[in-house]
């Protein structure tokens, strides 16, 4: 074992991230196997740190509850979590969506901002299809210290919201739409050129990131930073 990694052959986790960082390494789930999973979990644990796992099918969070019974997870978001530390979450965030498909993307990144140490307030389908919808939540919406945008089709949603608060925004592009949406490449493209400044834009259904990111500001706010 070094230092700064453990090496377990197949994978080198980065323990000391938390203190480098201030936040424990993600677990990236798939394509791995159980057997890989239990392991990386196993030695995190080990070390007294808590775990987030991204992309998780029901299967393999179903097998890591067969070694870890402390095991959560999220099926809409695909997120599996071990807490050995509690969590204490600070501020708030913002997760909206422009419509229900895009609810998935929208979870991970709550579960990965309180995983971080935010808590989370949710605004789902409030899309640009029945503005009213966003409308009626705005004034709610507003007193985040940062708001999430997810929204696939035209991800418009972003960019109205972004000029409508003084707020950091990120925006997170779905996969979600018919042919034309190109999976999601619609959405992105649309966010980026978008002429509401201030918002900023990660990449197609990385609600991870998006969480995460959200979780970073949040703190600094918060900190007075």
């Amino acid at each position: 074992m070094s230092d700064k990694y453990i090496d377990i052959n197949f994978a080198k986790l980065d323990i000391e991230r938390q203190k480098r960082r201030g936040a424990s390494e993600a677990v990236f789930c798939e394509c791995k196997t159980d057997e890989q999973l239990i392991k990386i979990f196993t030695e995190f644990k080990n070390n007294g740190q808590n775990v987030i796992g991204t992309r998780a099918s029901k299967e393999q969070a179903e097998n890591l509850k067969k070694t870890f019974e402390e095991i959560e997870y999220n099926e809409q978001g695909r997120v599996v979590t071990l807490i050995q530390k509690p969590v204490e979450k600070i501020g708030e965030i913002a997760i909206c969506t422009g419509g229900t498909g895009d609810i998935p993307i929208a979870e991970e990144a709550a579960e990965t901002a309180e995983f971080y140490g935010s808590n989370v307030k949710k605004y789902y389908d409030i899309g640009v299809a029945g503005i009213h919808r966003l409308f009626d939540k705005i004034d709610e919406i507003r007193n985040a210290n940062v708001i999430i945008a997810a929204a696939g089709m035209e991800g418009a949603l972003g960019g109205i919201i972004t000029g409508l608060v003084d707020v950091p925004v990120i925006a997170v592009p779905t996969s979600v739409g018919y042919g034309s949406s190109m999976k999601g490449l619609s959405a992105l493209l649309t966010m980026l050129n978008s002429c509401a400044e201030g918002m900023t834009v990660v990449n197609i259904d990385n609600g991870f990131n998006a969480g995460y990111s959200a979780a970073q500001i949040n703190k600094l706010i918060v900190k007075g930073k």
